[in-house]
C-alpha cells in the first residue's frame, strides 16, 4: 500500500513539473492605480495579441499565467477610461518562469521594474550600453541643422559623415553584444531588431555563434530564416 502511494505521488510531481516547464508566472503592482484593466500582450511578427487581462478595481495588485514556449518579446498595457493610452505601455522579454513587475500610475512605462527574467536583464544592460550611441546621434542632427541653418554646407556633410559613423559604431557595438550573449534569445532578437541591416558576413557570424538551444529559439529561426531569404535575394 505504501508502494502504491509514493509512485502515485511521484507521478503526480511529474505530471506536476512537466506542466509547469514553460509556464510563465507574472504578478505585478501598480501603484497609485485605483481603476482600470492592465492588458497581456504578445509581440508577433507584425502585430500585437491580447492574451489576458484583468480589470482593477480597488486593488492594484495583478496576477498572469501564460505558457511561453520560447522566450519573446511581449507587452503590459494600462488601459484607463477616458485616458489616453500613450505613455501606458512597455515592452518584457517574458520567458517561463516567475516574473515581478512593479511600477506607478503616473509613470506607468518609465518607472517599470521587471525581476526574474533573464533576457530581459540582459535587454536592459543593452539598452544602457546603445544610448550613448542615440546621445551622440541626437548632437549630431542639431550640428547638422545648425549648420544648414547657418549655410555651411560642409560643416553639415561632415555631421552627416558622423552621424553614419555612430550608426555603423552602434551595429558594430550590437553585433559584439549578441556574440557575447550567444546563450540568450535576445541575440538573434537584437540582430532581427536593432542591427537587420548590417552586412549578412554579421548576421552569418552571430547566429554561427549561438548555442544549439537559441538556434531552435522563436528568435533563432527567424535570423536563420532572414538570413537564408537576404542570401537568396543577392543570387
Amino acid at each position: 500500500m505504501k508502494n502504491i502511494f509514493w509512485i502515485v505521488a511521484l507521478l503526480l510531481i511529474a505530471m506536476s513539473c512537466s506542466k509547469n516547464e514553460n509556464e510563465m508566472f507574472l504578478t505585478g503592482n501598480v501603484k497609485g492605480l485605483k481603476k482600470g484593466t492592465i492588458l497581456l500582450k504578445k509581440v508577433n511578427d507584425t502585430n500585437m495579441t491580447t492574451v489576458d487581462s484583468v480589470v482593477v478595481n480597488g486593488n492594484a495588485a495583478f496576477s498572469f499565467s501564460e505558457i511561453i514556449e520560447s522566450p519573446q518579446l511581449y507587452t503590459l498595457q494600462l488601459k484607463i477610461e477616458n485616458e489616453s493610452l500613450k505613455d501606458k505601455e512597455f515592452f518584457f522579454f517574458a520567458e517561463p518562469g516567475e516574473i515581478s513587475i512593479s511600477t506607478s500610475l503616473e509613470n506607468f512605462a518609465t518607472a517599470a521594474v521587471i525581476k526574474g527574467s533573464k533576457n530581459h536583464d540582459k535587454l536592459s544592460e543593452y539598452q544602457k550600453m546603445i544610448q550613448r550611441y542615440s546621445n551622440r546621434n541626437l548632437d549630431l542632427i542639431e550640428e547638422e541643422l545648425t549648420a544648414m541653418q547657418q549655410g555651411n554646407d560642409s560643416l553639415a556633410e561632415a555631421a552627416q559623415k558622423k552621424q553614419q559613423n555612430t550608426l555603423t559604431g552602434k551595429y558594430l557595438a550590437t553585433v559584439n553584444f549578441a556574440i557575447n550573449n550567444k546563450d540568450y534569445e535576445l541575440a538573434p532578437y537584437l540582430m532581427l531588431s536593432e542591427a537587420y541591416a548590417v552586412n549578412i558576413k554579421y548576421l552569418d557570424t552571430v547566429y554561427g555563434s549561438l548555442t544549439p538551444k537559441i538556434k531552435d529559439s522563436k528568435y533563432g529561426k527567424a535570423l536563420e530564416s532572414y538570413i537564408e531569404d537576404l542570401k537568396k535575394s543577392e543570387e
